[in-house]
């Protein structure tokens, strides 16, 4: 097998199921640092810029994160100015996981059909010959 950085070259054979399980994992555990990440970026925010308890600072945070909307009202020009732009960036993150948790999966079923694509057009070949 060749050293690429993430992924199998896409002559290189199936990557075995519990290695995929593994590289699985490991998108997992980068999708959940991010997602741990943002959320406290969120709630040391809302807490020190909106002056919330820090469970409300995590429900607000959490709310954002999750695309459901603020719960607390924002009365400082700080915490809107912060809110605004954590709801863009909570907007974002949300595709960069989805993009981190899918892109394996994406990559064994592509891979997958490029090498029964390569099987087919050989045994198409071999027939010819």
């Amino acid at each position: 097998m060749r050293n690429h950085f993430i992924y199998e070259h896409h002559r290189d054979r199936l990557l075995p199921r519990a290695a995929f399980l593994r590289r699985l994992g490991r998108h997992a555990l980068v999708a959940l640092v991010l997602v741990t990440g943002s959320l406290g970026v969120g709630i040391l925010g809302y807490h020190f810029l909106e002056n919330l308890g820090w469970i409300d600072a995590l429900l607000n945070a959490s709310m954002i994160l999750g695309g459901m909307g603020p719960v607390n009202e924002i009365h400082t020009i700080a915490g809107k100015i912060f809110a605004s732009i954590y709801a863009l960036y909570s907007g974002l993150i949300v595709l960069v996981v989805a993009g981190v948790l899918f892109a394996p999966i994406f990559h064994r079923f592509l891979h997958r059909f490029h090498l029964e694509s390569e099987d087919d057009a050989a045994s198409r070949d071999d027939g010819k010959s």
